[in-house]
């Protein structure tokens, strides 16, 4: 029975960053919970890049250096070892957004085919990502969610998408990289659910390779997974399942209200929940068929997770199951797992500093939005530094008293 409350130890979450890391994200996290002083830094932010004023080192030294693994992924590798010596794993993605060109969409599969190469020399990186809107246009991922005709050129268009997507995951096949692909919004996911499908079918026939992103506040997810793992069965190929609670939440409710559809969002947090471990719990029961990848930075999915693996006799290092967590996020869950011996990875992203800035604005909004979690990650902080100060003070009079 999994009943220690094992995400309460700073010590093992805290152990690689130093004092002067621990009071950045202290710092930082402070700055988040306070959602006008964040509107505002987005904002300056914004208009500093745009007049080009020289605020690229203050950016890089704050918000970047906490969420961001380093410019190059080369710059990364100090960063992915010093984790992968306490058992955390990494995830590269490249995370430079708004692409709209053909020869941006091109440089973008190649940067991210070069990424799987790269990764497949490296025992600390296990899985590769992706962005379906990284390589093709939103708008044709839109038209072809909703079955709307296509012109020539757009048909065109269309099977130089289906062919990066293969392209790449085809190279993951070949290298032994488990590849995951983001999920977008609902407007556009029919399109993704259908390729990343294709895709498993074509890759995931001895296990899983080609991962599909379900979003859990969404309602329709739990039964959208039972139903593809009834094709998959009777298909013959294997499900490759990374389940988030999702991304999208204001502007799926907007859209929704504005057009006058229901909206595909559960109505709460509560009912998020349900479906997320709802899904949890089917990949788990499910595990000869379904592989599964659990983002999540919500300690009860996670200690749900770790009860079912006991109760189901799933070992703690199964390669069919992962748990992740962002870089700079949720220490506590990412550490502790790790050192309890479970399968872990960090998302780390990397770019260039001024092109990853609508990844890092985006992060700094969803945790806004996260009251509760972005709370205890400052509590937990908190705590950390005043054990440790605590450690230096009994030091001290230790160090008195053989005086």
């Amino acid at each position: 029975m999994i009943t220690e409350k094992i995400f309460n130890d700073t010590e093992t979450a805290f152990r690689l960053k130093s004092d002067s890391d621990l009071a950045r994200a202290i710092f930082l996290f402070e700055t988040i919970d306070r959602p006008l002083l964040v509107k505002l830094g987005i904002g300056l932010t914004k208009f500093s890049l745009r007049f080009r004023l020289p605020v690229e080192g203050i950016i890089r030294k704050t918000i970047f250096n906490q969420f961001c693994g380093g410019v190059t992924k080369e710059d990364c590798l100090p960063v992915i070892e010093q984790m992968h010596s306490k058992r955390v794993h990494s995830i590269l993605d490249y995370s430079v957004e708004g692409n709209e060109k053909e020869e941006e969409f091109e440089r973008a599969i190649e940067k991210k085919i070069e990424i799987v190469k790269f990764v497949a020399q490296r025992k600390e990186i296990p899985f590769a990502v992706f962005k379906p809107t990284g390589i093709g246009r939103f708008e044709l991922w839109q038209k072809v969610s909703a079955s709307a005709s296509l012109s020539l050129e757009e048909e065109e268009e269309w099977q130089r998408v289906k062919n990066r997507v293969n392209r790449i995951c085809e190279v993951a096949y070949n290298h032994k990289v488990k590849l995951l692909a983001d999920a977008e919004q609902s407007w556009i996911q029919d399109a993704v659910d259908i390729l990343i499908e294709e895709m498993m079918f074509k890759y995931n026939r001895e296990e899983a390779i080609v991962f599909n992103t379900l979003q859990c506040y969404r309602w329709d997810r739990l039964q959208y997974l039972k139903d593809l793992h009834a094709r998959a069965k009777d298909q013959g190929f294997v499900v490759g399942a990374k389940i988030v609670r999702g991304a999208y939440l204001e502007a799926e409710n907007l859209r929704a209200k504005k057009m006058g559809y229901f909206s595909p969002i559960c109505e709460n947090k509560e009912a998020t929940d349900v479906t997320f471990n709802g899904a949890l719990t089917y990949c788990l029961e499910n595990i000869q068929d379904i592989e599964v990848f659990i983002g999540s930075h919500n300690e009860m999915s996670n200690y749900i997770a770790m009860q079912l693996m006991d109760q189901l006799g799933i070992m703690k290092d199964d390669d069919r199951v992962w748990f992740a967590q962002l870089y700079g996020m949720s220490e506590h869950i990412s550490y502790n797992l790790a050192e309890a011996g479970y399968n872990v990875a960090k998302l780390v992203p990397f770019g260039p500093v001024k092109e990853v800035v609508p990844y890092l604005i985006r992060r700094a909004e969803e945790n806004t939005s996260v009251k509760g979690q972005t709370n205890r990650e400052l509590s937990l902080l908190h705590e950390e530094r005043k054990r440790r100060n605590g450690e230096i003070m009994k030091s001290n009079r230790e160090s008195e008293l053989v005086k």
